[in-house]
């Protein structure tokens, strides 16, 4: 058939321009056609020629560069132009189908203004970020021509009255009004920006964010289309396969989403609420510039700070002593968190409200076309000749829209249309709102950080303010109001759709769609009740689990203890009970959980089930199948914000729990205004109390950090005049820590100023206290406290002075020794050194594996607490500030240290330097040393003056100090205890280091194996490991769920789906069958004028046909939903409890695993790496894993049941799914990989953060007493601002698969229309298939993200299931022995004989032997000593005893039997060991010495009897039931090592092994435990490897060993005449 422009009517004369040209229609759509190529002639060279001469001077690494004014106008317009097109596109070819020429002219211009359009789009942007606007005057000619050409065309069709009834007429007028707004934006842009027309074209600068390279997160700054389908994420997720995603990759933040930025916001909120409401805003306009002074800075003294207050009129009101802040309007109310985060955060959410609204809104075109399509497939459009006439003007058909919406292929089209944007919207809505809560979370982490530098420290020491609660605020209260926001728009959405969809299902069922809604929504409640019992049973299985983690972590720090005494079993049979109850707290929870999937899988069948029972018994006819399948497609709809609803309302909850948290700790007390601690003197005095102290915020430097807010002050210019020698000065003071008891009172006391005042007195008399009030921590009751401006350089005399602090309870920054030390300050190696060496702590740092740049505190290395408080001390020695407070010093420091401490530290390096110094100690010898002694006494003064003073004054407290000097002195005498603790701490350190080097080796040679395994220097190698899923690890998982329900799972879930598909296609050919009929049975339902009636009970002229099908189809259908949801039931519940037996089954194994490794296996593996095991990776499996692997199972049988179904209906579907299906694939592939990468980020970055909260509030008074406030703040804001990056970014990632996914989504329902409407032409299939295939489509779009997403979440859990399964294969110690138990005498080792032959023993086969060819021969009841020197194998031989270590060669023989061939519990249980760090374990000290419950009280009270302790036990509450607290510490380290002696008296064997057993006593216990083993053990073998040689002077025999050999082997006395010897060396040296 012939084509022409115009038709190839001849009789229409369509060439004919006899009434004038522009009454020719097919003349005035040419005219249309020359605007558009225009556009395009021009366009296409500039564009093909490319921007290289003209790009712009400012080159910035994004072409994102948004600036042309109305930009987002431009492009919605141009959408909006590019649809209309569509429309006017389809119009034409349908109504040329209508006539019988084929008039071109009708659809070609619509064609061509699509192409112009797309173009006109392209080429701006590429003009806009060339930056070249000259080029615009191109488009602006084009929207002018196109504007003038529609406007001929449009008066045109008035003329001939042609009107709104005609769709042409409306969407010519629509194109008019498009163009003459794009026109307008133009002529805009040319009025900003002036670029022509004007003499001097306005410069412009882009964003600060995009100068700057950093920022990396692009979403506030492309074009409108790649903000929609996250374009620009497209690099970094296709770069991810390459290289991982680090912190480096992800930049900075955005200004707007900086933390400080959104703190701000929400602060100003909130304050504006104090100042009140519209009274305050007067004086907001003078406001310089946007207020960013986050530290509120003092606006030089008094008087700026009076004028900075009434200027701007933003006053911050600082409560004095205990009151709390109030509102200016509303004393008693305090301002709402709620009110202040709708301010600040209420417009974004409003914003994604909208799109949310418009996204449900256009889901419901789903069911609606879905209902056209089936409707209008097999019914041709015959129009009456009359009505072709009455449409004809201007000699072309002219059609109504109605005609045009009875078109099936014009409804595919426009539901794919629907489809794209309504997943469009939806996807901007989330990104809003998780944009949204990721601010208002970064706002109030800073609001809780703010407030917690300004914790009145009588809350945290009162208990009123626990850390636990602080880190709750900050890890759980945030978040939840985060959640709360991501969910909120659902809270008004939900109704809206619901109403909607109920509104529709009536519109198509009548009567009996209440039904099914009823039942959807009177089992919401019960889905509610369900998610609140699941919140319960979490709690109480974390109740469990906390308990399970304590008991595991206790084994595994006294694991050496328990292996030597053979009690692991016991130790291991009690976590297995606890485990116990958390497995039954998990079982309940498990199933709830499978009850709620059961919920949401039933309810849609259970609907559908009564809807269409209840239909049937109403209406006889039954629905069309049209309706049927619109009907089901509603259903999927609506159950989705009703299962929603629980979770959203429990959010709700939740959100108004925290915030009520959140209010009350913002509105807890502060600390007082320390302005009294800047240079003037000023008072804190009871007067002022209820003045409230006003602030002003320094609002000049906007986005500027005041750097000199915490500056250290210089050094000292000047001496201090000699009158003006007091530093500090108290009078009549008497300070509370605010539960109105006074702590200390009348105080009258003066520190002079560079000189060391040393304040004494007993424990507990109020000398810290002393210290804080005077720093400003404690509520000043009464009397004022003096700062001299003297004690500071007058050149800073405006600035905060800092006081250097070390705290009584050391406290130390996740950080490098090195950063802890300088604390901020700038590095000067000098003094650094000096500072070190004052504190003697060079050897420690020698041992750290990388010297001073180790990371030590929580989350670092473990110090010792001599340690730590010498590094603590270090830091207050290093800073540069005149006044220093040490708090006790020397509590945890051995008499060595203490005088190296105070003669090198205190007395040279502060003392020379002229600073003052206040020491509070318990050590009186010191006092010499002081020039002005405080002595305290019950929170009052007792005397104060210099040693002279109280010499002569108070001979009484002299004479007492006396005395107690003395004694402190014999204990130096005494105190032989030397390196005593000060070496053991280095001891220990160097031995966990050696093995955790020797472990590192080993790990990273394995990790280089893997790598060449995989390795062949290609990236796509690297890119394979990345984007593999880790099947092995998966069938490990399954596997130990026990094959029975594996099989039972994969078998009920097939059937599951089976049936509902089934259901479905009941449901199908029962409603074709019912449509057949009734369109047989002559009611013609197809009437055009009749849209959506159903067939009238009277027009029955088949009565026979009806009820037959029925009395089929009905009970089958029944029969199948029953089947439906029982299975339901049965596949949710398998899941859950495959998970649980596969959680219990690995847990088993790796408690058993770890409890019975080698010793060497703990000296390796790194503690924490072993409880995370136990604590995050259980977590994981036990709860993470179930849900995860139950969705990911549905979501893919869905989808792979929905694809069957659809290829069985249109087998043509099949070949566009293969492209498709590898678009699937890649997008997936890349998305799994960058959704690792960044959940790991996210993962590490949160950890930072939570620590240096709880860091902060642990040191609070060190950093106020330092000034670093700013320094902290500073700091956390650059840690919350990297964990919030790399969740935005995550979430990023989620859109942008999100987007993919449902675009190909779309994709699949317009394939399944067309090959439907293809394959209908041609009269394949019944209607009602056809329907059953687009519901299945559109449910595809749901479920596609689903499996990728779970797939991604799967893949990261199942690393917990590696790690664990990396433990399960250590090699376990040989439990079995040769011998078997009944063989060993029940009474061995009787005599104690030991022979040693030929011994060689290592630790492990990679490993030197430590022991080499030893012999030697102990004989029944001998006393043995072994000395050496460390590390000469004294205590290797000790674990020999025991088979604790790899003997390779030779053997020990013990009362003639070889431990090699004993069973290791039987060995073990027979002999005693007494350990050098003793080891208590939490419970009863009955428990502690005898687990095993073997012995009667009488025998245990005789052990504690001789091991000195059973007077202390008596006085205990509970006597051998007293509890002993985790690890012991409520008992001292001399008590803990006599409770160890008596444990090994309980168990009464002959030989008793004491390694360095009396390393951590002082001199008076040791004697009495020397002699306690002479007495007690006299007739038993005892070996003792001796810390000091004295002990071992009276012994039978010695052993001087060296490097793994005996050196000298003989009595003492004989060793002691060889002058040479290497023992006469020792003892000479320790004498």
């Amino acid at each position: 058939m012939a084509l022409s422009f115009c038709g190839n009517n001849k009789t229409l004369t369509p060439y004919s321009v006899e009434q004038g040209v522009l009454n020719n229609g097919c003349f005035v759509d040419a005219l249309n056609l020359v605007p558009h190529v225009f556009l395009l002639f021009i366009t296409f060279p500039i564009l093909f020629i490319g921007w290289g001469s003209q790009s712009s001077k400012v080159q910035i690494h994004h072409n994102t560069w948004l600036h042309f004014p109305g930009h987002n106008m431009r492009w919605i317009l141009t959408f909006l132009l590019l649809f209309v097109h569509v429309c006017e596109f389809a119009e034409g070819i349908v109504s040329s189908e209508v006539m019988t020429t084929n008039p071109l002219h009708l659809f070609m211009p619509a064609f061509m203004g699509f192409i112009a359009a797309t173009t006109s789009v392209v080429y701006y942007h590429n003009i806009e970020t060339s930056n070249f606007p000259k080029l615009l005057l191109v488009l602006f000619i084009y929207w002018v021509l196109a504007f003038i050409t529609k406007s001929i065309k449009l008066w045109k069709y008035t003329e001939y009255l042609v009107g709104p009834q005609h769709l042409r007429f409306c969407i010519t007028a629509l194109l008019v009004i498009l163009y003459g707004l794009l026109m307008a934006v133009e002529i805009n842009v040319i009025r900003v920006r002036k670029y022509v027309f004007f003499a001097n074209p306005q410069k412009v600068k882009p964003p600060e964010d995009l100068q700057d390279l950093g920022v990396r997160f692009l979403q506030p700054f492309v074009n409108l289309l790649s903000k929609a389908t996250y374009w620009w994420m497209n690099p970094l997720i296709m770069g991810a396969h390459k290289r991982p995603i680090e912190l480096k990759k992800i930049g900075k933040l955005p200004i707007a989403m900086r933390a400080l930025t959104n703190y701000l916001r929400l602060k100003d909120a909130y304050e504006d609420q104090r100042v009140g409401g519209p009274g305050g805003e007067p004086g907001r306009g003078g406001r310089a510039g946007p207020g960013v002074g986050w530290d509120e800075v003092e606006a030089g003294g008094r008087a700026g700070r009076r004028e900075g207050a009434s200027r701007t009129g933003f006053i911050h009101v600082i409560s004095l002593s205990g009151l709390t802040p109030q509102t200016a309007e509303d004393p008693d109310r305090a301002p709402s968190i709620w009110r202040s985060m709708y301010r600040a955060f209420g417009r974004p959410i409003l914003l994604s409200s909208t799109f949310r609204y418009l996204a449900d809104l256009l889901g419901f075109a789903g069911p609606l076309c879905i209902l056209g399509i089936v409707k209008y497939l097999n019914k041709k459009s015959e129009i009456s000749e009359e009505d072709k006439t009455k449409g004809t003007f201007l000699g072309v058909y002219f059609m109504s829209t109605t005609e045009l919406l009875q078109n099936s292929s014009v409804l595919a089209v426009l539901l794919f249309l629907a489809l794209v944007l309504q997943r469009t919207f939806l996807q901007a809505s989330y990104y809003v709102t998780i944009e949204t809560g990721i601010n208002l979370r970064g706002a109030l982490l800073a609001m809780i950080y703010n407030k917690i530098l300004r914790l009145s420290t009588s809350n945290m020491s009162m208990g009123e303010m626990t850390l636990g609660q602080i880190n709750n605020l900050v890890a759980i209260e945030t978040n939840q109001l985060m959640w709360f926001l991501f969910l909120c728009p659902n809270l008004w959405a939900m109704p809206v759709q619901i109403v909607m969809g109920v509104i529709l299902l009536y519109y198509l069922l009548g009567p009996s769609s209440l039904v099914g809604a009823a039942v959807i929504v009177l089992l919401a409640p019960v889905q509610y009740l369900i998610a609140t019992k699941l919140a319960d049973t979490q709690k109480s299985t974390l109740e469990h689990s906390t308990d399970r983690l304590k008991k595991t972590s206790e084994i595994l720090k006294g694991i050496k203890l328990l292996k030597l005494y053979a009690w692991e079993n016991i130790f291991c049979d009690s976590v297995e009970e606890t485990r116990g109850k958390e497995l039954t707290s998990l079982r309940t929870f498990a199933f709830y959980t499978s009850m709620s999937i059961f919920m949401n899988a039933a309810i849609p069948i259970a609907a559908v089930l009564a809807t269409f029972v209840m239909h049937h018994f109403i209406n006889e006819s039954g629905p069309t199948h049209y309706e049927a399948f619109a009907a089901l497609a509603l259903f999927h709809i609506l159950v989705t914000p009703l299962f929603l609803l629980s979770t959203v309302v429990r959010f709700a909850v939740k959100a108004l729990i925290s915030v009520q948290k959140l209010s009350e700790f913002l509105q807890s007390d502060e600390i007082g205004d320390d302005s009294w601690r800047n240079g003037d003197i000023s008072v804190l005095g009871a007067g002022k109390k209820h003045l409230g102290v006003t602030k002003a915020v320094n609002r000049k430097h906007p986005m500027r950090y005041q750097m000199d807010n915490y500056e250290q002050p210089s050094r000292r210019q000047m001496r201090p005049t000699e009158t003006e020698d007091v530093a500090v000065k108290v009078t009549d003071g008497s300070f509370t820590w605010g539960n109105n008891l006074v702590t200390l009172s009348d105080i009258n006391i003066r520190i002079p100023s560079g000189q060391l005042t040393m304040i004494v007195g007993q424990v507990g008399c109020g000398k810290s206290s002393l210290l804080l009030a005077m720093l400003g921590e404690m509520q000043a009751i009464d009397g004022r406290v003096y700062w001299s401006n003297c004690s500071f350089p007058p050149s800073r005399s405006k600035n905060r002075y800092s006081v250097a602090y070390a705290a009584q309870k050391s406290w130390l920054l996740n950080a490098t020794v090195e950063e802890n030390i300088t604390f901020g300050s700038s590095f000067n190696k000098q003094r650094y050194k000096a500072v070190i060496d004052a504190c003697s702590l060079q050897p420690d740092i020698d041992l750290l594996p990388f010297g001073d740049q180790t990371e030590i505190g929580e989350r670092g290395i473990n110090l010792s607490g001599g340690q730590r408080q010498r590094i603590c001390v270090a830091r207050a020695l290093y800073q540069n500030t005149n006044i220093v407070f040490l708090d006790d010093p020397f509590s945890a420091l051995d008499i060595h240290l203490s005088d190296h401490l105070m003669q090198e530290g205190i007395v040279k390096f502060l003392q020379d330097d002229k600073r003052t110094v206040v020491l509070v100690t318990h050590k009186l010898q010191y006092l010499t040393n002081a020039d002005w002694i405080i002595a305290m006494k019950d929170g009052s003064v007792l005397r104060e003056g210099t040693l002279k003073d109280i010499q002569t004054h108070d001979i009484q407290l002299y004479d007492h100090w006396k005395t107690l000097m003395n004694r402190q002195d014999q204990d130096l005498e005494k105190d032989v205890q030397q390196d005593s603790q000060t070496m053991l701490e280095r001891k220990t350190l160097r031995r966990a280091f050696y093995s955790r080097e020797a472990k590192n080796q080993i790990d990273d040679e394995d990790e280089e194996e893997e790598e060449e395994e995989e390795e062949d220097d290609n990236l796509s190698t690297t890119t394979n490991r990345r984007s593999k899923i880790p099947w092995k690890v998966c069938w490990c998982y399954l596997s130990s769920g026990g094959f029975f329900m594996v099989f039972l799972m994969i078998s009920s879930k097939l059937l599951k789906h089976s049936v509902i598909v089934a259901i479905d296609y009941c449901l199908a050919m029962w409603t074709s069958a019912k449509t057949n009929q009734s369109a047989a049975s002559g009611a013609n339902v197809f009437n055009a004028s009749s849209n959506f009636t159903v067939p009238t009970p009277g027009s029955t002229d088949a009565p026979g046909a009806a009820p037959s099908s029925d009395s089929f189809y009905l009970p089958v259908f029944i029969i199948l939903c029953a089947a439906g949801i029982i299975l339901c039931l049965i596949t949710s519940l398998t899941v859950e409890f495959l998970g649980l037996s596969a959680a219990t089954s690995l847990h088993h194994n790796l408690l058993n695993k770890i409890i019975h490794a080698p010793i060497r296996f703990f000296d390796i593996t790194p503690l924490g790496q072993i409880l995370n095991r136990f604590s995050a990776d259980t977590n994981i499996i036990d709860q993470h894993i179930p849900p995860t692997l139950e969705s990911l199972t549905r979501s893919t049988l869905l989808c792979l049941s929905a694809i069957g179904v659809i290829a069985s209906i249109t087998p043509g579907f099949l070949i566009p799914l293969i492209p498709l299906g590898v678009a699937f694939y890649f997008i997936q592939k890349y998305f799994r990989v960058a959704s690792k990468d960044l959940q790991d980020l996210d993962d590490s970055t949160q950890l930072p953060l939570l620590c240096h909260f709880s860091e902060a509030a642990e040191g609070l008074t060190t950093i106020r007493a330092f000034r670093h406030e700013a320094r902290f703040k500073q700091r956390m804001l650059e840690l919350t601002d990297t964990n919030n990056t790399a969740y935005l970014f995550l979430s990023a990632a989620n859109r942008w698969l999100e987007v993919r996914t449902d675009y190909l989504g779309a994709v699949i329902v317009l394939t399944v229309a067309g090959t439907s409407i293809g394959g209908w032409t041609y009269s394949l299939q019944e209607g009602g298939l056809v329907g059953l295939g687009l519901t299945y489509a559109l449910t595809v779009t749901n479920y596609l993200n689903w499996v990728v997403r779970n797939l991604a979440d799967l893949e990261v859990q199942m690393s917990a299931v590696k790690k664990v399964n990396s433990f399960l294969s250590t090699e376990s110690e040989n439990y079995e022995g040769s011998m078997d138990s009944s063989q060993v005498p029940e009474n061995w080792p009787q005599d104690g004989e030991i022979k040693i032959q030929d011994l060689c023993v290592r630790y492990d086969p990679m490993l030197k032997p430590v022991l080499k060819h030893v012999n030697a021969f102990i004989k029944p009841g001998q006393k043995v000593g072994i000395c050496g020197r460390t590390g000469s194998g004294k205590s290797s031989l000790s674990l020999a005893f025991f088979n604790m270590v790899d003997i390779f060669e030779g053997k020990i023989i013990i009362d003639g039997i070889d431990i090699c061939k004993l069973p290791l519990p039987t060995l073990r249980s027979r002999l005693s060991i007494i350990l050098q760090d003793p080891v208590l374990f939490s419970g009863s000290i009955r428990f502690n010495l005898d687990p095993e419950r073997m012995c009667t009280d009488d025998r245990l009270w005789e052990a504690l009897e001789i091991a000195q302790l059973k007077n202390m036990v008596k006085t205990l509450p509970g006597g051998l039931d007293a509890v002993v607290t985790e690890g012991g510490e409520n008992f001292s380290v001399g008590q803990r090592q006599l409770f160890c002696l008596a444990r090994a008296f309980v168990r009464k064997s002959s030989i008793l092994i004491m390694d360095e057993a009396t390393a951590s006593i002082d001199m008076a216990t040791e004697n009495i435990l020397q002699k306690v083993v002479m007495t007690a053990f006299a007739d038993r073998t005892v070996v003792t490897i001796a810390h000091r040689v004295h002990t071992i002077l009276t012994a039978d025999l010695v052993i001087v060993m060296k490097r793994g050999k005996i050196l000298e082997y003989d009595k003492p006395e004989t060793l002691l005449e060889q002058e040479d010897g290497m023992f006469a060396s020792f003892v000479k040296a320790d004498m």
